[in-house]
């Protein structure tokens, strides 16, 4: 006589399975995360390596970086790398997209004017293209005050500051503004 035998999971062994995968999911989920936030910050840091050199291949053209009244007066704290208010920096946002795209009006549906020193892609805009934002959607911070003012305490480069606040604009509770800054993306 022989005596069939049904085999299959039991209740525990399938708890288990279901267990480890979703430990595996939360990993995977938590790697991704990271993985984004890191290539944002990749991407800012190549697209102030660009701008930075669109900066320098302007100097060379005409003598002095991209500078006005926007780039050069602390204007309320609003160019101070110190600051940390990205909304603040939409002036001279402005003035730096116009200068190195070409686009002297800042009025992108009558074209070119000028030399353009950087060709930007249309995800590095603003919605109404007027100023070059970060991959976190803030303006970038852009400032000559310490070339307009080698001796005062405005500004880190003699030549001009261009950052990124990496989509943080408030310190964490206890923090010091230079722990607050170490986690922006900048050229000094």
């Amino acid at each position: 006589m022989s005596i069939l035998r049904k085999s299959a999971f039991t209740i525990i062994e399938l708890l288990v399975v279901i267990s480890i995968i979703i430990i595996l999911a939360g990993l995977i989920l938590s790697t991704v995360g990271y993985v984004q936030k890191k290539g944002t910050r990749l991407r800012a840091e190549a697209e102030i390596a660009a701008i930075s050199a669109a900066l320098e291949s302007y100097k060379a053209d005409n003598g002095i970086y991209p500078t006005d009244s926007n780039t050069t007066e602390k204007l309320k704290a609003s160019l101070d790398p110190d600051g940390g208010d990205p909304s603040k920096f939409i002036d001279a946002g402005k003035y730096l997209y116009k200068t190195i795209s070409g686009d002297t009006d800042g009025d992108p549906s009558t074209g070119i004017e000028t030399k353009p020193y950087l060709a930007f892609k249309p995800n590095m805009l603003s919605p109404n293209n007027t100023y070059v934002r970060d991959p976190f959607g803030s303006c970038y911070g852009y400032s000559t005050a310490k070339a307009a003012n080698p001796t005062g305490t405005d500004g880190y480069n003699p030549t001009f500051d261009l950052w990124s606040t990496a989509g943080e604009t408030a310190k964490k509770t206890g923090e010091t503004f230079q722990q607050y800054q170490q986690r922006w993306i900048k050229n000094w």
